[in-house]
């Protein structure tokens, strides 16, 4: 891949994960969402949100973003163009639609279980959505360092969060959570974070970095620029 170079890419994408994910993050503590022990924390917090979850955004998009970069040298060697059918973009992003409408539907509803994993989804799908619009081809040339980059990292962190969730670091709220459990203390709705996470951060990192992304952004620039002129 030629385009942004690696370390640009992933400063720019801890920033961008710092700054999206701290509004919403305030909101799920904030509304009791999610909670965490005061005494297991350092005591510093930012808004609602305790010091560690500011570099639990750090540290993830750096540890997601080095395994991409590291996988990228190896796995992507320029594979050939694949064009994909227009049918197949308008399914991918109207099945997102539908899940953003459905998820966004069930907050204004009195659904409590599903709020947490809806709060998820009404949060992460519309910028996955853009990168889909912009780059499925791209991503779907890439498909295995795609794949390796989102799903080894998220099954690590899935793991990893086992640890504080059994030792009563933070909760999250049973009435806001559908309660199915993973290997434990891990809820569905945590495994679900870290895949959307990371494919925010794994998608946005090869969009960064792919040939075929700054002529395209370019050229979407110069078409915005001249309607706006009109």
């Amino acid at each position: 891949m030629q385009g942004i170079s690696p370390g640009w890419s992933l400063l720019a994408h801890v920033a961008v994960a710092v700054i999206y994910t701290t509004p919403w993050d305030n909101y799920l503590v904030a509304t009791g969402v999610w909670t965490y022990q005061a005494g297991l924390v350092a005591g510093i917090t930012l808004g609602w949100v305790p010091l560690e979850e500011y570099l639990f955004f750090v540290v993830q998009s750096l540890v997601t973003g080095l395994w991409l970069i590291w996988l990228a040298r190896r796995l992507d060697r320029d594979p050939p163009l694949k064009s994909v059918p227009r049918l197949y973009r308008w399914l991918v992003l109207a099945t997102m639609l539908a899940l953003w409408l459905a998820a966004a539907l069930s907050l204004v509803l009195p659904i409590q279980p599903t709020r947490y994993l809806a709060l998820q989804l009404v949060w992460a799908l519309p910028p996955i959505a853009l990168q889909l619009a912009f780059g499925l081809d791209a991503l779907f040339r890439r498909w295995r360092l795609a794949a390796a980059a989102i799903l080894l990292p998220t099954a690590y962190l899935a793991l990893a969060d086992i640890i504080p969730l059994g030792a009563g670091t933070w909760s999250i709220a049973a009435s806001q959570s559908l309660g199915w459990l993973l290997l434990g203390p891990l809820p569905l709705e945590e495994l679900t974070f870290f895949l959307l996470t990371n494919t925010l951060l794994g998608f946005g990192m090869i969009l960064f970095m792919a040939t075929e992304s700054l002529p395209r952004a370019q050229a979407l620039s110069r078409k915005l620029t001249s309607r706006l002129r009109r």
